[in-house]
């Protein structure tokens, strides 16, 4: 049977589906994929997925993808984070028996993204990204869709779209905000460049951004003209979103557990985060219950808490108290599921006398440097751990002192090393050279010319005792032969 592809695709494969859950890092498994189904979610994908690791690990292939195989889990698509188009496609390969599409990642901003060069920060290398999707739409049964993000420019948003379609890209989710919008600086996502890319290319598209309730996916479909709307944050907070229902908290959050015991295994740190997006807002307000989420360490001790939780809302709610959430801001009392919106960062304003003064930033604000007198007062606790132990112990940056770099990989050297290297580098060519490097307490050479002696040693001493026997006379040698010999038993 040929692949299908395109709006074909879409249709047959997919059932049209309009309503999709995003690919979460452990955040969409296996159990909140099914509950997320079970409330209008017509599509789910996996977390993404590292690529190199699914290729040479079969225990991360089995948790991650293989185990997690159940006809109510249909449509999925598997996605990829990867840079090689080789290693791309083997890993593609050993999954396509387990999904109905692989997609590959182009949107991940993170830090961890930008450290192994992939996601959104492979979207300027075009050459290999075509190389990428054109091997994989070749190679493969099932089609490649992909997941960008846009630039800052819709001009050049459309050329990278109609490259990756070109390419053989089948379905394209959209995301409209760009590599820098991510953490406090989010924002709004852009429709604009949605629309555009949608008008531009003849394959399906998703759109994903600024979903937070039913009414925002049916106004997106209506402006953009998309197939489908996909949402992360605003399903994690509602998984009923697409229902077009709030429901009670812990409604959501009993079902999952009980999904959970129905389809193990599911790791508890998933567990946990999905309890605290659900509790997000009722959390604010007991602490107490927040700090015992963090600490218990069984999936009984998650469903006690999710349950004193949902007996306080409910002692809340019988004394008329749910009121009082309407100062809070929220659309919905907090024990109802509802969106967490990032607060804004504040930029500067100007005040009457036209000077700018800036606003202290209330989001993501990081600790200040510490002075160079190391005060107790401006060190880390955990600075401050380290100066009781060592009271001498300098932690100013411009008095420590400057390491001289390994000539072979730029980490500190020696300030010792017979060879100017850092221990690794040393430890290699001493042992290839058979030297010896006393500052890193490398002993090769001596432990060679140690071995050497004692073998000569040995020799010597065999041949000392060689000439001994020789020189014995015949006589004496049998004498000695039968003193040695046991005498008989009488």
């Amino acid at each position: 049977m040929a692949k299908l592809q395109g709006f074909e695709f879409w249709r047959k494969t997919l059932k049209e589906a309009r309503y999709v859950v995003a690919p979460m890092v452990d955040q969409s498994e296996l159990a909140w994929r099914l509950l997320s189904r079970r409330h209008g979610a017509q599509l789910c994908y996996t977390p993404m997925l590292h690529a190199q690791v699914f290729v040479r690990d079969a225990n991360y292939r089995r948790e991650n993808l293989y185990s997690e195989v159940c006809e109510e889990d249909r449509p999925l698509i598997t996605q990829f984070c990867a840079n090689d188009p080789e290693v791309f496609l083997q890993a593609a390969l050993l999954a396509q028996d387990y999904c109905d599409a692989i997609d590959l990642n182009l949107g991940c901003p993170q830090m961890i993204a930008k450290r192994g060069h992939y996601g959104v920060f492979l979207q300027d290398e075009w050459d290999l990204l075509e190389k990428m999707v054109s091997l994989a739409n070749e190679k493969l049964k099932v089609p490649i869709t992909c997941k960008i993000r846009v630039f800052k420019e819709v001009e050049k948003t459309v050329r990278y779209a109609q490259m990756l379609e070109k390419a053989g890209c089948q379905l394209l989710t959209v995301h409209g905000r760009t590599k820098d919008q991510k953490g406090a600086m989010t924002g709004i996502a852009s429709w604009e460049h949605i629309k555009a890319v949608r008008q531009a290319v003849n394959i399906p598209v998703f759109a994903n951004g600024n979903i937070q309730h039913l009414s925002d996916v049916e106004r997106c479909i209506q402006e953009t003209g998309v197939q489908g709307v996909m949402s992360a944050e605003g399903n994690l907070h509602n998984p009923a979103l697409f229902e077009g229902r709030s429901p009670p908290v812990w409604e959501m959050a009993e079902e999952y557990l009980e999904v959970v015991k129905r389809y193990p295994p599911c790791t508890l740190s998933y567990v946990r985060a999905h309890l605290f997006k659900l509790w997000h807002h009722t959390l604010q307000i007991h602490q107490d219950l927040r700090e015992e989420l963090a600490k218990v360490k069984t999936l009984e001790g998650l469903a006690d808490v999710s349950k004193q939780l949902r007996l306080r809302c409910q002692e809340e709610i019988a004394k008329g108290k749910d009121s009082e959430d309407k100062e809070s801001g929220l659309p919905f009392p907090r024990w109802i599921c509802q969106p967490y919106v990032r607060p804004v960062p504040k930029e500067t304003v100007t005040n009457g006398n036209s000077q700018e003064s800036v606003v202290k930033k209330t989001v993501c604000q990081k600790r200040a440097l510490e002075d160079c007198d190391g005060s107790a007062d401006t060190l880390s606790k955990n600075k401050q751990k380290k100066r009781s132990r060592n009271p001498k112990k300098n932690f100013c940056p411009e008095q420590k002192p400057k390491y001289i770099k390994c000539e072979q990989c730029g980490n500190p050297k020696g300030n010792k090393c017979v060879f100017s290297l850092c221990r690794g580098c040393c430890k290699k060519k001493a042992y290839k050279e058979v030297a010896d490097c006393p500052s890193h307490g490398l002993r090769f050479k001596t432990k060679a010319e140690k071995r050497k002696a004692e073998e000569k040693e040995q020799a010597e001493r065999s041949t000392t005792e060689v000439e001994t026997s020789d020189r014995i006379p015949q006589p004496l040698q049998d004498s000695r032969r039968e003193l040695e010999e046991p005498l008989p038993l009488l």
